[in-house]
């Protein structure tokens, strides 16, 4: 990721089409309330940025009137948003239980050996973060990832998981 401009010194944060979409989840609620679009505002941040970090939860707070401790408690409450800066990759792997029954763990383990990672580690190059995910509502298609919290993946045998990190590597 590039170099976050600092709003403090008069620069914008995000660009005019990322405020321009902050500003329509805003209009979906009452002027009162529309700390309501913290959630959206975030996840718009985010997108842009690649990460939750200090200085977007400053500058959400700042649009949406709200004390940037109310941010950063959603922030860090849901884990879609990383608080840390992340790889070009983030892969999220469901472990819960009937994913874990149909070899959620065990391509997990596999995902970690291949990475020379565990959760919440980023490897050296910086390309790829792998993360724990909860449910991801494809029990069905078990072990399911997500990639950069966009991308679903299901089936994840060793070999798709092979083609799936080959196919990040070249992008």
């Amino acid at each position: 990721m590039s170099a976050v401009p600092n709003p403090s010194a008069g620069q914008a944060l995000l660009s005019e089409q990322a405020y321009q979409r902050i500003d329509r989840e805003v209009a979906k609620f009452p002027p009162e309330q529309k700390q309501s679009a913290v959630m959206a505002a975030l996840a718009i941040a985010q997108d842009e940025i690649g990460w939750v970090s200090q200085a977007v939860v400053d500058d959400v707070a700042s649009r949406l009137s709200m004390p940037p401790i109310a941010v950063w408690e959603v922030a860090t409450f849901y884990n879609m948003y990383s608080t840390r800066q992340p790889g070009r990759f983030k892969l999220g792997i469901c472990t819960c239980l009937p994913c874990a029954l149909r070899d959620g763990e065990k391509a997990a383990s596999y995902l970690k050996t291949e990475l020379g990672i565990g959760f919440g580690e980023t490897t050296p190059d910086g390309r790829f973060t792998l993360v724990e995910t909860e449910c991801l509502g494809a029990c069905g298609d078990s072990p399911v990832m997500l990639v950069n919290n966009k991308r679903m993946c299901s089936f994840m045998s060793a070999e798709k998981i092979d083609a799936l990190l080959d196919e990040l590597k070249k992008a």
